[in-house]
């Protein structure tokens, strides 16, 4: 009898199977929302997920050839994207009365997702054999922190529209 070789599979292959399925969850998450926000949303993760898939499998792929791949400083925005949302969210959208449970199954399923897949980036960048992959797999670590924020504060927002309005604007209640 023959024992099988574990593949070792390249960790930058792995973080674009992993973006792709977070881009798929949030494509139907999105679909399912009742919520414009929620809607908003998951849009923009998807299209986050789907640019950190199509970075990691470059730099994969220059990697493999021999080349350096561009600086990991041009490849994020640290959440500027998603805050926008946000912004948006303050101006135009009218907090719904009833949400429906399916809103806050998805929810907790991202905020899963988001921090499986975060975890997964920490371990890559100490077990990273260069440099340069270590610094990418940070920049992920800390985009998918700045998802889970999100989520969290989408949970917020429809849980408490009204607090999250006040918090969202600032306001002092204090009178100072």
């Amino acid at each position: 009898m023959e024992l099988q070789k574990e593949v070792k599979r390249d960790p930058l292959e792995i973080a674009v199977g992993m973006e792709i399925e977070g881009k798929e969850f949030y494509l139907k998450a999105g679909e399912k929302s009742g919520d414009q926000f929620g809607q908003k949303l998951f849009a923009r993760l998807a299209r986050e997920e789907d640019f950190h898939a199509v970075k990691a499998l470059e730099i994969a792929n220059a990697l493999k050839s021999g080349q350096t791949p561009a600086t990991i400083e041009n490849l994020f925005d640290a959440g500027k994207r998603i805050n926008s949302i946000f912004a948006w969210a303050q101006k135009d959208i009218e907090p719904r009365k009833q949400i429906a449970q399916d809103e806050f199954d998805a929810i907790r399923l991202a905020l899963d997702l988001e921090e499986r897949t975060r975890t997964f980036y920490e371990e890559q960048s100490t077990k990273a054999e260069t440099e340069f992959e270590r610094s990418f797999f940070k920049a992920l670590m800390n985009e998918e922190r700045g998802h889970y924020l999100s989520l969290v504060d989408y949970r917020e927002y429809l849980t408490d529209p009204a607090s999250w309005f006040v918090k969202a604007e600032h306001h002092s209640l204090d009178g100072a």
